[in-house]
């Protein structure tokens, strides 16, 4: 049974599905921040992998048919930011000024870290992609000759992390305004931190969707520009 499982084209992605689901049951039934949906079907899926002996490339034939959606995915978030246009063009001058100052401070403290913690070249242009959508930062790294599977495990957690903390990170330094909220979350969280974003409120969904397409255009000119400094 198990073998006829595992060699299911669709395996991977019925396993990352229904890890999901269960993420999502577990953060609905007990509302804690740390109960990450996409957290808890990470560590679900390894779970199943390391039982079932399955390697990650037989998993990966699977589930890469979900990775087809993730650029589509990050069109739609158009949507919420359409819907608060007028809101945008009020605030232009400052939402661009937000988005580029945490452009710029995601890529410096790379390689501030990097340099801090004697990185290669090559780990170094893995993790500058670090704070966008992983559409975007697995082109970035693989064009700048980082290791993009570590890029997207990177993204990955980085967005989790946002996610989790958003709520006590914008309490502890009195964050109230709803665009810069949003725009923190898009910018530093990508997509993940976007959903975060959007159970916060609209208008913090609506900063937080166009956050992740300026921060993804800016990081693709900032990383090429930075890649050269380590």
């Amino acid at each position: 049974m198990n073998a006829y499982l595992t060699e299911s084209v669709f395996f991977g992605a019925m396993i990352s599905l229904a890890a999901y689901e269960a993420g999502l049951l577990i953060r609905r039934k007990f509302q804690r921040a740390i109960l990450n949906p996409l957290l808890i079907a990470t560590i679900c899926v390894m779970a199943v992998l390391l039982l079932l002996k399955v390697d990650y490339q037989q998993y990966n034939e699977g589930a890469k048919y979900i990775s087809y959606l993730l650029t589509p995915a990050t069109v739609c978030l158009a949507v919420p930011l359409y819907q608060q246009l007028d809101l945008l063009r009020k605030h232009l001058k400052a939402v661009a000024g937000g988005i580029t100052a945490g452009v710029f401070a995601s890529l410096v403290s790379v390689l501030l870290l990097s340099k801090l913690f004697a990185l290669s070249h090559e780990q170094y242009v893995t993790l500058l992609p670090k704070s966008i959508t992983t559409a975007i930062g697995m082109g970035i790294s693989e064009e700048l000759g980082g290791i993009a599977t570590i890029t997207v495990a990177v993204i990955i957690v980085t967005g989790i992390l946002g996610n989790v903390i958003a709520e006590f990170v914008c309490k502890l330094f009195r964050i109230e305004e709803p665009i810069a909220k949003g725009l923190a979350l898009g910018t530093a969280s990508h997509a993940i931190g976007t959903a975060k974003a959007m159970e916060l409120g609209a208008v913090e969904g609506a900063m937080s969707s166009l956050a992740i397409a300026v921060a993804g255009l800016l990081t693709v000119l900032g990383a090429s520009v930075f890649a050269n400094l380590l």
